[in-house]
């Protein structure tokens, strides 16, 4: 089973908690995306709520990626910087791609399909079981701008220079699942 996690630093974990997500869990059908087709499917991001992260934490960024995605690389359903030290917790709705939820000068990278937003759960019917890993990051510094991560770089850019720079301090992750039957 591919493990997002294998060749990353192994950095200390805190907490991350969710109203609308559970570890281990199916999806709700709000997190599934009906921007990909999924009847009933919402694409509404979900709650997030945090605590125990390290103390010279300066910022948070926040990803969900399906690692099982048919295309030999995944695919990044979304990707939030710059989330200021001093918050703990999005509200549900927060990936509607207008940034009036998101703490001040927190932004979206574009995901996967080039949307600057939450998108949902979507995988190819009969496809079997999708992981959706939801993590939010401690970063040692405020702005990823130092690391040139901007508005319009990719998720794994993002990633890739929190990792390779060593201003990764923690990870907390919440890894539901979704799985759509054949037709």
């Amino acid at each position: 089973m591919n493990d997002p996690f294998a060749r990353l630093p192994v950095v200390p974990s805190f907490a991350v908690t969710s109203r609308d997500v559970t570890d281990g869990q199916a999806l709700p059908l709000a997190q599934m995306s009906g921007i990909f087709g999924v009847p009933g499917g919402e694409d509404l991001s979900p709650q997030l709520s945090w605590s125990g992260a390290p103390a010279e934490t300066r910022s948070y960024t926040v990803t969900m990626y399906d690692p099982d995605a048919p295309s030999g690389s995944g695919f990044w359903h979304w990707a939030i910087a710059d989330i200021p030290a001093s918050v703990t917790g999005l509200p549900a709705r927060a990936g509607d791609g207008t940034g009036e939820q998101l703490p001040t000068g927190a932004f979206h990278l574009p995901n996967d399909a080039r949307l600057a937003r939450f998108i949902g759960a979507g995988p190819p019917p009969g496809d079997g079981s999708h992981r959706y890993v939801i993590v939010v990051q401690a970063i040692g510094i405020e702005k990823v701008g130092q690391l040139q991560v901007q508005a319009d770089s990719t998720p794994a850019w993002l990633g890739f220079s929190i990792n390779v720079s060593g201003h990764l301090l923690a990870r907390a992750v919440i890894t539901p699942w979704a799985e759509i039957p054949a037709a």
